[in-house]
């Protein structure tokens, strides 16, 4: 019981200090929710209460529920990041299995090749992507928002780490009855890959929910619209300068992260925890 104490009193400190930064990052969010929460006139006045002295949910809210497409907007943002994400993990976790656990002329060339794609921001290719989205007709498509984000180098990055982490004895049982490479992948390594996946889905779902740089270049209508550029909308259409709907409908459109992200902490802080094993 001492040692438990001594040891709680030892890591106090680094306590006290993760927690600050906690806070520090999460301030931005706690005003936005308290915003929601108040009538216009409180929102800048100098004091930045985060307690309202009249809450305005009914004005702030009910205003974002009827002059927002919110259902279509969700809905879009799951379709998008739902298949971002599905061909993301179908070509991330073979192309990471092969450079962790296949030896081949040219793995490490490949690998450096991935390392390079890290380096390389998502704007650069944003013009030739839109030229040719522009002239094959698929601009305001779900196509022209899913596809440029379907290989992500990342993905394959981390996979690698994770499976370099899987021991050899249990791929080499695994030839030894006779399974393919592919059915090894989805049969034996995929199984043992849920904290790495559902870390990088984590990653992935909220890069593309935030995301506004592209489906502002690609999406012309509410129709196809995801959550960020929704927010826009309404801002730009209805908006104006009612702060209090437009962190109310911030508040609304970033809940379902919130919620994701909750559920799946665990399995997020195993996932970065374990991929860092080997090298």
């Amino acid at each position: 019981m001492v040692e438990r104490e001594n040891s709680l009193l030892r890591d106090m400190p680094r306590l006290l200090v993760l927690s600050l930064l906690g806070l520090l990052l999460l301030m931005p969010y706690i005003w936005m929710v308290a915003a929601s929460l108040k009538p216009a006139d409180e929102i800048f006045r100098a004091s930045l209460s985060l307690i309202p002295e009249r809450l305005a949910i009914a004005e702030n809210y009910g205003r974002v529920f009827e002059l927002v497409p919110v259902g279509r907007y969700l809905l879009n943002g799951v379709i998008v990041c739902g298949g971002i994400l599905a061909f993301q993990l179908i070509f991330a976790i073979p192309a990471g299995y092969a450079l962790a656990k296949l030896n081949f002329r040219g793995r490490e060339l490949a690998f450096g090749a991935v390392m390079l794609g890290l380096l390389v921001p998502p704007h650069v290719p944003a013009l030739p992507l839109y030229a040719g989205f522009s002239q094959l007709g698929l601009l305001d498509t779900y196509t022209a928002l899913i596809a440029p984000s379907t290989i992500s180098v990342f993905a394959i990055f981390l996979f690698r780490q994770f499976f370099k982490s899987l021991p050899d004895d249990l791929i080499h049982a695994a030839r030894l009855d006779g399974m393919s490479e592919m059915a090894i992948v989805w049969r034996v390594v995929l199984p043992n890959a849920w904290p790495a996946a559902t870390a990088f889905a984590i990653f992935s779902v909220v890069a593309h929910w935030n995301d506004l740089f592209w489906p502002l270049i690609v999406v012309n209508t509410p129709e196809h619209a995801t959550p960020a550029l929704g927010v826009l909308f309404f801002r730009t259409t209805e908006g104006d300068d009612d702060f209090g709907a437009l962190m109310a409908a911030a508040v609304v459109m970033t809940a379902p992260l919130v919620i994701a992200f909750l559920l799946a902490q665990r399995r997020f802080v195993e996932g970065i925890a374990t991929t860092g094993l080997k090298g």
